[in-house]
């Protein structure tokens, strides 16, 4: 008999339970019949932790030799092959290794993976003497309705020492059998008290709610970047987007009494007639097990064909140039079950079909205990398609904080929310007719419609860019997903269901792991909302429309007509399609795939936080236990209240926010090419590695002080000390989001109107020598640059003493980081007036980043001159830019850019006949100190005071944002 180790985390519960509240099964008997197909994973023969923390540009670089990589990152070929044979001499089956990459099952070196068939005769053989596969009936979920069947094995698993000695450490069952297992009853719990009605505004328009076209949504809600003739599959400018996989296990393309998913094509070309586009899909099917078309147990229980049909009509009608490849996973040949972890495999080992985004909805045994052999295998999938250089976006889930298990926690995924998947959560959009005939939002649309500045103020920071009209079409309000609904003690909205059942997006913490650095850096960190306060990774990282008052126009499960779907699994492949038109984009310009590109995304909200609209009004609060006074899908349950809120910023219900797709594609490729050409720049502040600070370059830094209440501050830059103190800033002081929102030429002057004169904080300025140490003082206490790690190549890092106030120092120049490091290229210059003078702007290129001009300071006689002889030349003739007039947005381009120049402004208001520089040295002085006019906004973005001796000191008279990428390629982001 082989020597056996035991794997530690390895128990029934472990697998798909963690965080039960319930007792393992016990007193079974033993299942006499059953087969059963098992992944056995090796470790990697290096570890890649290293290369996937490095910036995206170096993960990039090596990405590029996929050979290198998986000599490096799979198995140890040696082992593998000690593995293979071991496995013989044991005799238990094997499948597919060395096979095809549309094999049944991936089995290989670079995968790691050995898929093996135990049965009743050998599971002891691969699992020790003491595992036996029991049965047991357990009592059903609500008391006194029935029993259900249990499979199970007691304590925990081992491998023969063959095997573990050679590195197997991770398991994976293709099964369903072992599904969660919470206490079905529990010891009475007080629980809480739900309001009545709709239990999260936002959700309940009923007849007034829009049902749209994906393409719709994705274009006139979310601003999409290929639209027109670059979407239409008919003109000659439709541009070509790549392949996305879709991972659909089990039923992949098949159809009733169709299997093999024959009609399938007739079907989906069906739908994108009606969805307007004439051209016919690229369908590929991969499915090496086989598919099938399922039967739901009851009406609303999960529909793996709806989901699927879901999925493909929102690729299809957003991305009509995409292939669709569709991964049905093992299927049902030699005893497979098509468990989602083998259809994950099949579509990030595809090197045939290749796509480089990948979209799921489909989770799999989503309960698996951290160091448990089962969440061994499920997170190196995600870091092989992270190595594979694939985008992986993934549905948070639509349980709600409580994922629909009933432990009385917020629970979160842990096999579903790898930190090598975007993970996506969901909302509810409201257009003003939609708004209008929802109970909940009445007060919101009165005071919308009144012109109520704090109700405007949250509602643009959401996304709205015109003046609310009563009942019209525009975007509203943007609110979480939640149809959650009580009557007395039932929990059942008009669909029946509650709790139990997809209703609202997953939320919180995954616990089984750390916050992701990309988290941490962005200044998080993520707890549970229950007592213990666990902390771990945050979900969701992004969020879109999953239902409420829009629906998705979709093929049914059938695919013989169109219905209205909701859910995070309608959002996430939108965010998909966002990720293959951004990458069509990437290689317009010369940049590889986006991959893994997590990090990028929470940088572009740092920087450019107009790329997200803030989603703040709503819940997903659903824990509960099982029994108790309130009912929910026919089951008895107790509500236990945690859940999480939308609030402003990050929030663990809707991530970073929604997308504006045109502003998110800008700020990745400017993050792009910064990163890939040039990284040995110097960038604003540089990290001490004790937690301080130290300037990147001898620089003249702007400092901006942001109070809620009078403030005093202190900007200490090597022996010097600058004062920073300030009043309290205007309640609708203009931010960064507006500063960049407002570029948008369709954005209502007139709702920008309403937010004028709103006084920032203090602004003051500091030259500052290279190696200089930096740091801020905050009403006498200490600060923290909670985001600078993504900021500070940006030239702009803010030092925060808590949420609300912080001082921003900032470059009083932008550098021109071009695409590819091209010279002589255009840049455009976008601009938003909200002021009535006669504006112009000059742009200069200096010498370094005091502004320096041949030896000239900004203050020195002659500098003016020296500055126009250094203009550049406007597109269309002349130096300077006339600005577009208040109210107004405009732009133009500057010529002659070259890689890495430093450009300064001038702004001149030419009805007064006044001039003003970047730097406060070179301008007007009153009461004895030099007037600063210029306000950074994030990234290559700044807002000027037009008015001599400061003016209201709104910093929005022109806002103007330097663009030095888009006009690469084709132009599309011009």
């Amino acid at each position: 008999m082989p020597t056996y180790v035991e794997l530690a985390n390895s128990s029934y519960l472990d697998f798909a339970s963690w965080r039960t509240n319930a007792d393992a099964p016990s007193g079974g008997t033993p299942l006499s019949t059953f087969s059963i197909n098992v992944a056995l994973v090796l470790d990697r023969a290096n570890d890649p932790t290293d290369l996937l923390a490095s910036n995206w540009a170096t993960r990039q670089a090596a990405l590029a030799d996929q050979g290198a990589i998986w000599s490096t990152y799979g198995a140890d070929p040696t082992a593998y092959t000690n593995v293979v044979s071991a496995l013989a001499d044991l005799h238990i089956t094997t499948y597919d290794i060395g096979g095809t990459a549309d094999a049944q099952y991936i089995s290989s070196p670079e995968s790691r993976t050995i898929w093996v068939n135990v049965t009743q005769d050998n599971f002891t053989t691969l699992f020790g003497p003491g595992a036996t596969l029991m049965t047991v009936d357990v009592a059903a979920p609500s008391p006194g309705t029935g029993t259900q069947t249990v499979h199970y094995w007691s304590g925990n698993l081992s491998l023969p020492a063959e095997l573990a000695d050679n590195g197997v450490t991770g398991l994976w069952f293709d099964t369903a059998e072992f599904g969660q297992y919470p206490d079905y009853d529990p010891p009475p719990t007080t629980g809480v008290t739900l309001p009545q009605g709709w239990q999260s505004p936002g959700n309940s328009a009923g007849p007034a709610l829009v049902a749209a076209n994906p393409q719709t949504i994705a274009q006139d809600y979310y601003n999409f970047p290929l639209t027109g003739s670059l979407w239409d599959p008919t003109s000659p400018d439709a541009v070509t987007t790549g392949a996305i996989g879709l991972v659909e296990p089990g039923v992949g393309t098949a159809l009733p009494g169709d299997p093999t998913g024959s009609g399938f094509q007739a079907a989906i070309d069906a739908y994108r007639i009606s969805m307007g586009i004439s051209t016919s899909a690229n369908v590929i099917s991969v499915a090496g097990g086989g598919q099938e078309y399922p039967t739901p147990s009851s009406p609303t229980a999960f529909d793996p064909a709806g989901e699927r049909s879901l999925d493909v009509g929102v690729v299809t009608a957003i991305n009509p140039q995409s292939t669709l490849v569709v991964y049905a996973g093992s299927g049902t040949a030699n005893g497979a079950h098509g468990n989602g972890f083998t259809a994950y495999q099949s579509a990030f080992w595809d090197t045939i079909n290749n796509p480089a985004v990948i979209t799921s909805s489909f989770n799999y045994a989503s309960l698996s205990a951290p160091g448990s052999p089962f969440l061994i295998a499920s997170n190196g999938l995600y870091v092989d398609a992270a190595l594979r250089n694939i985008s992986v976006f993934n549905d948070a889930g639509d349980g709600g904080s409580g994922e629909t298990f009933g432990n009385g926690l917020p629970n979160a995924s842990s096999t579903h929310n790898s930190p090598y998947a975007v993970i996506v959560g969901g909302t509810s959009i409201s257009t003003g007719s939609a708004a209008q005939g929802d109970s909940t939002l009445s007060d919101l649309v009165a005071d919308a419609n009144a012109g109520d500045l704090p109700t405007l103020w949250q509602l643009i920071a959401g996304g709205l860019t015109q003046m609310p009209a009563a009942g019209d079409a525009n975007r509203l309000v943007e609110t979480v997903w939640n149809r959650y609904y009580v009557d007395g003690t039932a929990i059942a909205n008009p669909r029946g269901t509650g709790y139990l059942h997809n209703n609202t997006g997953a939320s919180g913490v995954d616990t089984s792991q750390p916050a992701p650095a990309y988290q941490i850096d962005y200044g998080l960190a993520p707890i549970t909302s229950d007592p213990t306060h666990q902390p771990g990774r945050g979900i969701p990282d992004v969020s879109a429309n999953a239902g409420g008052n829009m629906l998705y126009v979709v093929p049914n499960a059938e695919m013989t007509a169109n219905q209205n779907d909701d859910g995070t699994s309608a959002a996430t492949p939108l965010w998909a399609t966002l990720a293959s038109q951004i990458n069509a984009i990437f290689t317009d310009q010369g940049l590889p795939n986006l991959g893994y590109m997590n990090d990028l995304l929470y940088t572009a909200s740092v920087i450019a936080p107009a790329s997200f609209s803030d989603i703040s009004i709503g819940n997903s609060t659903s824990s509960f236990l099982y029994g108790g006074s309130y009912t929910s899908d026919g089951v008895d349950i107790t509500p236990t209240g945690y859940g999480y809120s939308a609030a402003s910023g990050y929030d663990l219900v809707t991530g970073l926010g929604t997308p504006n797709g045109v502003l998110l594609a800008r700020a990745l490729t400017e993050i792009a090419h910064s990163q890939v050409h040039f990284g040995g720049l110097p960038d604003l502040i540089d990290s001490n590695g004790a937690g301080g600070w130290t300037s990147g370059t001898a620089q003249t830094l702007l400092l901006q002080t942001s109070a809620t209440a009078s403030a005093t501050a202190a900007v200490h830059t090597g022996s010097d000390i600058t004062d920073a103190s300030t009043t309290a800033h205007g309640p609708y002081a203009w931010t960064s989001q507006l500063a960049q929102q407002s570029l948008q030429s369709d954005f209502d002057g007139a709702l920008l109107a309403l937010f004028d004169g709103q006084g920032q904080g203090n602004l003051a300025q500091a030259i500052v020598a290279n190696g200089d140490t930096v740091s801020v003082t905050f009403n006498g206490g200490g600060t923290v640059a909670a985001q600078a790690n993504l900021s500070t190549s940006s030239g702009f890092a803010d030092f925060f003493s808590d949420a609300s106030n912080s001082v921003r120092l900032a470059q009083a120049v932008a550098v021109a980081e071009t695409a590819n490091g091209a010279d002589d290229v255009n840049v455009v210059v976008r601009m938003r007036q909200v002021a009535g003078a006669d504006l112009s702007l000059m742009l200069y290129k200096v010498d370094d980043y005091n502004g320096t001009i041949g030896g000239l300071n900004p203050d020195q006689a002659g500098y003016a001159a020296a500055a126009e002889g250094r203009a550049y030349a406007v597109l269309g003739g002349g130096t300077t830019i006339a600005g577009p007039g208040d109210g107004n947005a405009g732009q133009a381009q500057i010529t002659g850019v070259d890689a890495g120049d430093l450009i300064a402004m001038q702004l001149t208001n030419v009805t007064n006949g006044d001039t003003f520089w970047a730097f406060s040295q070179a301008n007007e002085v009153v009461g004895g100190e030099h007037v600063a006019h210029l306000w950074n906004y994030g990234a290559n973005t700044w807002g000027w005071e037009d008015l001599y001796g400061g003016g209201d000191r709104d910093f929005n008279d022109l806002v103007v944002q330097l663009d030095f990428t888009s006009t690469a390629g084709h132009g599309w982001l011009v």
